[in-house]
């Protein structure tokens, strides 16, 4: 019997503003069919304080979409397979999964490659033999000439970094979003 694991679909297209990259779905976000589904995870609160969507967006599919169509903001993750925890990925399957990510990203060319914490920063520097920097915020390094934007994980299990602290980093995001986009 296969079984098929459970997993997100992408919300990608040519030419976004923004490419929101996590480490991989959560098992609610799988269930649900959208990215950061679990109540308790701040992503949701934090983009609607921080203005990077201009507008409110409510949780879900539809949420998805708009973003895409209205933000130009789309979604995926290094690893598609949906898990109850970030260690129960395992290093061959962050490396092949960072591999099929960068092929993405060269087809879809974003303007701007947001990270979800440093562990996919880390997967896809290597993958591309890059030097990872070690700070939040706008990275040293590119991937094929386009900006990396790390901030932290708003996942409830990241609870180093309050909801104010991420809003702080989601604005920072923006700012840096704008300034992409006018070059």
């Amino acid at each position: 019997m296969n079984i098929e694991p459970l997993t997100l679909p992408d919300w990608l297209a040519p030419g976004l503003r923004i490419v929101s990259v996590g480490i991989n779905p959560s098992l609610p976000s799988a269930r649900a069919g959208f990215p950061f589904a679990n109540p308790r995870n701040r992503f949701w609160p934090a983009l609607n304080a921080s203005g990077l969507a201009r507008a409110h967006v409510e949780p879900g599919v539809e949420a998805m979409n708009t973003l895409l169509l209205r933000d130009g903001i789309g979604f995926t993750d290094v690893v598609k397979r949906a898990s109850a925890m970030e260690k129960d990925v395992g290093r061959e399957e962050f490396r092949r999964g960072a591999e099929q990510l960068l092929e993405k990203l060269r087809a879809y060319q974003p303007a701007l490659i947001w990270l979800h914490g440093k562990t996919p920063l880390t997967s896809l520097c290597r993958a591309a033999g890059l030097q990872p920097g070690g700070e939040w915020g706008l990275q040293p390094v590119t991937l094929e000439g386009v900006p990396l934007f790390v901030t932290p994980n708003p996942s409830p299990a990241n609870a180093a970094f309050s909801l104010e602290k991420l809003v702080e980093w989601y604005k920072r995001l923006r700012e840096t979003a704008d300034l992409e986009g006018r070059k």
